[in-house]
């Protein structure tokens, strides 16, 4: 559902959106304005396209196999998160122009002055949000349980 949503949002800023006229959603926070981004966030590594598409199936493969590996709903939430985040931009570098595997990712959802992503980057944001509260999570129920056992073990001493 990710790459579908990212895959149709991006055709629809394609056909409907400006390089260079930003639409205002929430004043100057937020707004909508077509952007190209050879690079990674913040549009580093752009003149490494080719490279940045190889990490991007590598790690989209590492993440299909860590999905169907999942144990728990909150890690294959995650990573299908991120999973359908990665895709949906490593479909631009293969697809996009300028050309197979040198594709610009589109991105439209302008933050400020600070940068400009898409649904993809949104989805990543969530996928690890997930992950990190889960793992806080059943971080803070193992600490509980070692601390209950430790204070039950020691109950027991102090009954003596």
């Amino acid at each position: 559902m990710v790459v579908l949503i990212d895959q149709a949002s991006k055709a629809a800023a394609l056909s409907e959106l400006s390089e260079t006229d930003r639409i205002p959603l929430l004043g100057d926070v937020l707004g909508l304005q077509l952007a190209f981004n050879p690079g990674a966030i913040l549009g580093l590594g752009s003149g490494a396209t080719w490279l940045l598409t190889l990490l991007g199936v590598a790690a989209t493969v590492v993440l299909f196999i860590a999905a169907l590996r999942a144990r728990t709903e909150w890690w294959a939430a995650g990573i299908g998160f991120i999973l359908g985040g990665a895709l949906g931009n490593v479909i631009d570098r293969l697809l996009a122009p300028p050309g197979f595997g040198r594709g610009y990712v589109t991105d439209f959802l302008a933050y400020g002055n600070w940068f400009i992503g898409n649904l993809a980057d949104v989805a990543l944001g969530i996928g690890v949000l997930i992950l990190a509260i889960g793992v806080w999570g059943s971080h803070r129920a193992t600490t509980r349980s070692d601390a209950s056992a430790h204070l039950g073990s020691n109950s027991s001493v102090g009954g003596l």
